[in-house]
């Protein structure tokens, strides 16, 4: 039983790694606009599929897709961001709305495309196993946990040294007093949908390489972004690698030791704890990164 849960807990630890992947676009665009892109979940299925498109079609590593999937999906990110920004009024149940709408239309340009069936990557690395002692892993899982981290203290780094992190922090702040400074909110505010578009690139090429893909798939990936980023306090870049590696620990146990069916009811009875006993999130008002 120990060694059990001690592999539960190291599967957790893994797949933390990739939710954080997703959540940390979703995170970033609601610091700073404070928007839920209910579109986030299909974004990140897209570059999925594409990575699968390359690996069917041509016969190379879903990897090489990166590139492409990266203007994709960015492209569709900034074309996102331009109708949120026609909204005038009440923009944040109007935009939830809207990308409501286009998360419904990507999903049947999906389906239109790659149909309903059920994929997964056949590249032989990836589904080889790693063994560390008694406990395992498929190659995938710990080389995208390693470039989850990376992308993570990239971003970190970004949103706290570079001129550009430093605008989104304070549109995020204070949207008036960043136009004072010189900064203009509507190209910080694109550009935050542009880095949420690179981030959804590589979670998804991530997704389709550690686990199976399907076109409703989309909805489940947006709601766990959104359940990471409350979690995490909005903005949090630490609090979104913390609340990912909880939540995955949590489904992990609950699957070993309990039932796979209630994988997704875990993870909300966890949103709503934290949400009653810290409603500023793991990592507080003063802790946040943007």
């Amino acid at each position: 039983m120990f060694e059990l849960i001690l592999q539960a807990l190291f599967s957790g630890l893994l797949i933390g790694g990739s939710y954080a992947l997703i959540a940390l676009g979703q995170a970033l665009v609601f610091g700073n606009m404070k928007i839920v892109n209910l579109a986030h979940g299909e974004l990140v299925l897209l570059a999925a599929y594409l990575a699968y498109s390359c690996e069917i079609w041509w016969g190379l590593n879903p990897i090489v897709a990166i590139p492409l999937a990266m203007l994709v999906v960015c492209v569709l990110a900034v074309s996102i961001y331009l109708m949120v920004d026609k909204i005038r009024l009440d923009r944040e149940l109007n935009s939830l709305l809207l990308t409501y709408g286009v998360a419904i239309v990507l999903t049947n340009v999906i389906l239109l495309i790659w149909k309903s069936d059920v994929h997964a990557s056949g590249t032989p690395w990836f589904q080889e196993a790693l063994v560390i002692k008694n406990l395992y892993s498929m190659n995938s899982e710990w080389f995208f946990f390693l470039v989850s981290m990376l992308l993570l203290l990239v971003c970190g780094w970004w949103l706290r040294k570079s001129w550009y992190g430093r605008a989104v922090r304070a549109v995020a702040s204070n949207r008036d007093a960043a136009k004072l400074m010189g900064v203009n909110p509507r190209q910080t505010e694109m550009l935050s949908f542009v880095v949420a578009g690179l981030l959804a690139t590589f979670a998804g090429v991530a997704l389709f390489s550690t686990t199976f893909i399907q076109p409703e798939l989309g909805n489940l990936l947006t709601i766990k972004a959104f359940i990471i980023t409350v979690l995490a306090g909005v903005g949090s870049i630490p609090g979104v690698f913390l609340a990912s590696v909880l939540l995955g620990v949590v489904e992990s146990l609950t699957i070993t030791l309990f039932s796979s069916s209630l994988q997704e009811l875990t993870g909300m009875v966890l949103f709503l704890l934290v949400l009653f006993v810290m409603p500023n999130g793991l990592f507080g008002q003063k802790r946040r990164a943007a």
